[in-house]
């Protein structure tokens, strides 16, 4: 396990507040992620895929940055614009 790892555990386990913002945070870091190796996957810049989008380059920064409460229909538009079909799973 990682020094990082390590102490993400042990403050989870002191911190309950920690804990809940740390997970939140983490899915929507995870989804900002995997939008953005989907577009780069694709070969396409951020001015690209804005263009495909009708939207702007920073648009696309906030969606790869900060994904918190993105909407269903954008992440569907985002992943029809790389030829992408959007999967959900609830496991």
């Amino acid at each position: 396990m990682s020094d990082v790892k390590r102490y993400i555990q042990k403050r989870k386990a002191k911190d309950p507040e920690f804990a809940k913002d740390f997970e939140s945070g983490y899915e929507q870091f995870k989804i900002g992620v995997m939008l953005k190796q989907a577009r780069e996957e694709a070969g396409l810049t951020q001015e690209e895929l804005a263009a495909r989008l009708n939207t702007k380059k920073t648009a696309i920064s906030r969606i790869e940055n900060h994904a918190e409460d993105i909407k269903l229909s954008t992440l569907e538009k985002f992943a029809r614009a790389l030829g992408k079909q959007l999967k959900l799973e609830v496991a």
